[in-house]
């Protein structure tokens, strides 16, 4: 169970524990988006601004990630 989130988001799981960034999940009074992917020069991709399931908007996060390890010459292996 403790290995649940790395298998359904290894991407994230990637970004976070790499120390190349984070992610905000929540709306707040400066965004209207629901999740968002930031590093330490700021926000690189936002979701919309609401998904049917949580799920689905951290999927959508981790493909962003995946895609952005591609094209930055991190794939994953």
């Amino acid at each position: 169970m403790a290995d649940a989130f790395d298998d359904q988001y290894p991407n994230i799981a990637w970004w976070t524990q790499s120390g190349r960034g984070w992610i905000e999940v929540g709306r707040d009074e400066y965004r209207s988006s629901m999740i968002r992917v930031l590093d330490i020069g700021g926000m690189l991709w936002e979701g919309d601004t609401s998904y049917e399931t949580a799920g689905e908007a951290m999927a959508e996060a981790d493909a962003f990630i995946e895609q952005w390890r591609t094209q930055n010459g991190y794939a994953p292996e």
